[in-house]
């Protein structure tokens, strides 16, 4: 009798055990738990990492805060009648898009500038481009460039039919997706020449379309320093500037990017890139 009164005694603790040992499991296991009286470690998730001093014109580029996922899950993307021209001018900001690559005599060239200067710029890149040249489209992504799509072969969407069009983004998207890890977001009708098909499709594929401000017309070879000259002229809050990373040689506009973007910054602009905004 004694044995069987210890036995039901002892069944009795190990199932408070149990019951408790659970409870504390699922203690830590919850949202914020876990050593709540503890000061927090400097070593903490999400702290950051110590870093070298910023040089004198690379403070202007830290308030930014376009970059980064959207707050809110995305709407449909509007159908518009025409392509947005600027962005908006939150302080001197300033938008550097290149058109037509990637392009290995060139693109590196060009990233290797805005690695330089801690900035970041948007790429419209042509389907067969990319799609010879896949490396460059990670090295975009890795460096926290945005890209846009031009299109596969960069043809003058006016004289398409509705199908070519679509199959003309589409395809571009996909090789985006591919190597740069997300579908572009923005894109750009080559010659600028825009149609109710282009907006409409775009809008299809959830891209808005996205034009220029200031264009350098470096595809003429004008020369670097008028190159120079027409980015720094028409520099203004929430223009767009127009330049090419291919399509014939770049190589002025490589050497105009390395003059025109120290000036920009010790000038106080802030060299952005658009955030989408989501409704």
């Amino acid at each position: 009798m004694q044995k069987d009164h210890l036995l039901t005694r002892r069944r009795a603790l190990l199932a408070a055990a149990a019951t408790l040992g659970a409870a504390g499991v699922a203690a830590a296991l919850a949202p914020g738990a876990g050593n709540r009286g503890a000061p927090a470690s400097p070593l903490a998730a999400g702290a950051p990492a110590a870093r070298r001093p910023l040089r004198p014109s690379e403070y202007r580029l830290r308030p930014l805060t376009g970059y980064g996922p959207p707050r809110a899950a995305p709407g449909r993307t509007p159908v518009r009648k025409e392509p947005l021209l600027k962005v908006p001018d939150d302080g001197r900001t300033v938008v550097l898009t290149f058109d037509d690559g990637p392009d290995p005599r060139y693109t590196p060239g060009i990233l290797d500038t805005l690695a330089r200067y801690e900035v970041r710029a948007m790429f419209f890149v042509c389907g067969e481009m990319a799609a010879y040249n896949p490396y460059l489209l990670a090295r975009m992504a890795d460096e926290g460039h945005v890209v846009g799509n031009h299109t596969w072969s960069h043809p003058l969407l006016t004289k398409l039919r509705r199908r070519t069009i679509r199959s003309e983004m589409e395809r571009t998207s996909d090789v985006v997706e591919q190597h740069y890890g997300a579908r572009p977001e923005w894109f750009r009708a080559p010659y600028g020449a825009w149609n109710r098909a282009a907006f409409e499709l775009g809008a299809e594929l959830g891209m808005e379309p996205l034009a220029w401000t200031v264009d350098t017309l470096d595809w003429t070879e004008p020369g670097t320093r008028t190159i120079v000259g027409r980015v720094e002229d028409g520099a203004a809050p929430g223009v767009v500037v127009l330049s090419h990373d291919a399509g014939g040689d770049r190589s002025q506009s490589v050497k105009a990017l390395r003059s025109y973007l120290p000036h920009l910054l010790d000038s106080g602009y802030h060299v952005t890139v658009p955030r989408r905004e989501y409704v």
